[in-house]
């Protein structure tokens, strides 16, 4: 239960961390800026970060339960699974709902693709190299 809850906090920052890099970026700013009449000018650093600590409970326990269904015989390859299908869940079906509703930049759908399967991956390689049971 402690690694759970420290892998958790972790993956939280670290979300909270990649979020900032990906979204924050001299390329991510030019992309996002086709939502800049909807775009909020500040941003609620508390509430974004108890979102992401949020986010790392919420996943580290869906590794767990699903721990024993996922793909592979390693905590390698069951992380990769993991992220790959968080991935798809997440980002994939985000991106294509964007990409049906809004005229939004080829690029930005690209980088959005891309940076969510780097975030995701790095998210499932942590907890499959460090959540196990049994």
């Amino acid at each position: 239960m402690l690694r759970y809850i420290i892998i958790s906090i972790s993956s939280g920052l670290l979300f909270g961390v990649m979020d900032a890099l990906i979204n924050a970026n001299s390329l991510a700013r030019k992309l996002y800026q086709v939502y800049q009449p909807l775009a909020k000018t500040s941003i609620n650093p508390v509430a974004g970060l108890a979102i992401d600590l949020l986010y790392g409970f919420i996943l580290a326990g869906l590794f767990l339960m699903l721990f024993k269904s996922l793909p592979g015989d390693s905590g390698l390859l069951k992380g990769i699974s993991f992220g790959l299908m968080v991935w798809f869940l997440r980002v994939v079906m985000y991106v294509a709902s964007q990409w049906m509703m809004y005229e939004v930049p080829g690029s930005l759908l690209i980088y959005m693709l891309a940076t969510g399967l780097l975030e995701m991956l790095i998210l499932g390689l942590l907890f499959g190299l460090t959540l196990k049971i049994g």
